[in-house]
């Protein structure tokens, strides 16, 4: 059973994403960013999920990933892509 630090850790970790993914969600849906700076923000959020959870690529990819390429393609349509780098 994990100590109490540690779910405490989890908690603020969580935290932190759910505060740096609603930012992203919102500057990309609110802001005149070019499609590409649009995804770049996307894949920083990214890579600070993995920062804040190691290994939980899947994970980033099946919660947050559909919620954001639904805003690329309403805010950007037909122009950005999928890249992973």
């Amino acid at each position: 059973m994990p100590s109490r630090e540690a779910l405490e850790d989890e908690d603020r970790r969580i935290r932190q994403l759910q505060i740096v993914v609603n930012l992203a969600f919102s500057s990309i849906a609110d802001s005149a960013l070019e499609p590409g700076q649009a995804w770049d923000m996307v894949l920083a959020v990214r890579g600070t999920a993995l920062r804040l959870f190691p290994g939980k690529e899947l994970a980033f990819d099946v919660i947050y990933l559909p919620r954001f390429l639904r805003l690329l393609a309403y805010r950007y349509p037909g122009t950005v892509r999928p890249r992973f780098g």
